[in-house]
């Protein structure tokens, strides 16, 4: 294939078939490249790590920790550094020939991937990268690379919630050795659909397993989310926007704010931050700031504050803010300011003395507001009411309409749909694609608000958990449930969701705004005989097909 790169890991995918030449999302080819190298080293060290794990060993959890945050390194929108990329792929290189070392002669074959050793430059890296892209294979099955590249996205997503699971100190054995097992596999060219289908659904399971750590740490670290009214307007004063999922830096920042008359705003995933009792607890968590992650480059342009960048959902700042926004963790701009952790800690002192210098806003707006903090312990709290509710027909289905939010033209479907659900039903919603109609006025049923915002794409946990708690109330299967599912997809967070949905034998999903560039017309058949997955059509015509 006469391509600089190939990516068609996420919703953008040009013409939705493939990025070619460069990523919609901003990535370049030599970038690309890096990230193809960076997952065929870590396929090698899987092969190696894997074999420990046959042998009854333990893999170090500092190659524990290198193979989750390398993997979410190369997830959509998280890191376009070719400097980063050097250090994640030399470091990926010293550990396989440490695993190597460890187990000495290996018996039976030894795939490329664990033989390959990485140049210590980064444009010889570059260039054996473009070796290694998703197509590198053209005589391979398509069905079987739509399965494995599924797989591997699907890990891609789990990486996420892993990585910020373990910034709060939990990590599941279970879910990290996972990360070895599913990319070792990769390398065995006897697995076929069958294999790769259970290897899918296995993920699923394993990303449910770290859902619910991270729900855990979340809850035992913050206390549980509660209901709570989050300004969506500006105040006076200097101000640091904090933007993508990790709570564990918000709290430093707030700490490290505290006192010195500098507001601190949410912005995108991290709203949900505002119901957390330990962290609505600082007076100077002013509100929310803006919409979804994809209006970031309009909305950050001339911000008299500062942005910090946690996680995800990085886009190419623009000179008129380059000056001002901040990288951490996993995420990173070549030549964008990046703060690093050093014993546990962070030091936000050079953003937080810019953004005084800055001034931020000159006057208040006047106050309007949203509501946030429905994990499943406060929804929960209101069973007794919903289930009567539901009994004696005043409410009729609930809908989650939730998942990514994106670019691309048609996701106004999200915003007719949720406006067209009847009075009598509830909206469940949570992660970023809740930003199409959260600011919308949906009233009240049963002494509640209809749009409940259960929090991030992680906490689909929480949706889970209602879900169960009421199929158990009702003696019914979720299926059985009026309960239907509308999900959005961007990334690979979204995979792994689905795939953890699907695990748990969820049917009837309906998913858009488009399928996804790598799922085959064949595998698209075996999801809708199986689960009765669909794509969406137009508001009218599926609620039509949902309530009858």
């Amino acid at each position: 294939m006469d391509v600089k790169m190939f990516c068609y890991q996420c919703e953008q995918a040009l013409g939705g078939k493939g990025c070619t030449k460069a990523g919609v999302c901003g990535k370049d080819s030599d970038v690309a490249a890096l990230q193809d190298l960076l997952i065929h080293n870590l396929k090698g060290l899987a092969f190696y790590g894997q074999r420990v794990l046959d042998k009854g060993g333990k893999i170090a959890p500092e190659i524990q920790n290198l193979m989750a945050d390398a993997v979410f390194s190369t997830l959509t929108n998280v890191n376009f550094d070719p400097e980063r990329f050097f250090v994640f792929n030399t470091n990926a290189e010293k550990f396989k020939q440490q695993l190597r070392d460890q187990l000495g002669q290996i018996d039976g074959p030894v795939p490329e991937a664990a033989l390959y050793i990485s140049p210590n430059r980064v444009d010889l890296m570059i260039e054996d990268g473009k070796k290694f892209n998703i197509m590198a294979d053209e005589c391979m099955n398509e069905d079987i690379r739509s399965l494995r590249e599924l797989l591997i996205y699907g890990l891609k997503g789990m990486a996420a919630y892993v990585h910020q699971a373990a910034v709060l100190g939990k990590r599941s054995e279970e879910v990290n050795e996972f990360f070895f097992k599913a990319l070792n596999e990769t390398l065995k060219e006897e697995n076929g659909i069958n294999e790769y289908f259970a290897l899918n659904m296995e993920l699923g399971q394993k990303n449910l397993i770290v859902m619910e750590l991270l729900d855990s740490v979340h809850t035992g670290t913050y206390g549980h989310p509660v209901p709570t009214k989050v300004a969506i307007t500006k105040k006076k004063g200097p101000f640091i926007v904090i933007s993508g999922h990790d709570l564990k830096d918000l709290e430093m920042l707030l700490e490290q704010t505290e006192g010195k008359g500098v507001n601190v705003y949410t912005h995108g995933e991290m709203i949900p931050a505002h119901g957390y009792p330990e962290l609505k607890k600082y007076k100077h968590l002013a509100g929310n700031f803006g919409g979804a992650w994809q209006e970031q480059q309009n909305e950050f342009d001339n911000l008299p504050g500062c942005i910090l960048m946690t996680t995800n959902c990085l886009q190419k700042p623009r000179p008129s803010y380059e000056d001002r926004i901040y990288t951490t963790s996993v995420v990173g701009w070549p030549g964008i300011q990046h703060i690093e952790e050093v014993d546990g800690k962070k030091d936000f002192t050079a953003m937080i003395e810019k953004a005084i210098e800055l001034g931020g806003f000159t006057e208040d707006e006047e106050e309007k507001n949203i509501m946030v903090g429905f994990g499943h312990n406060a929804t929960l709290s209101h069973a007794g009411t919903i289930i009567d509710a539901v009994k004696a027909g005043a409410i009729k289905h609930f809908f989650l309409i939730g998942g990514c939010d994106g670019a691309k033209p048609g996701r106004n479907y999200f915003t007719e749909f949720a406006q067209q659900t009847p009075d009598d039903t509830v909206i469940l919603t949570l992660a970023c694609g809740k930003y199409r109609f959260n600011k919308i006025d949906f009233g009240t049923i049963g002494g509640l608000p209809r749009l409940l915002d259960v929090g991030q794409c992680n906490d689909s946990y929480s949706a889970i958990k209602i879900a169960l708690a009421l199929a158990e109330a009702f003696e019914c299967d979720v299926n059985d449930l009026p309960l239907s599912l509308v999900l959005s997809w961007y990334e690979q967070k979204a995979v792994a969701i689905l795939l953890t949905l699907l695990s748990l034998n969820i049917k009837n999903i309906l998913l858009g705004p488009s399928l996804p560039a790598f799922i085959t017309p064949n595998v698209l058949q075996v999801l809708v005989d199986k689960f009765n997955i669909s794509p969406i059509s137009n508001p009218e015509a599926d609620l039509k097909k949902i309530l009858g």
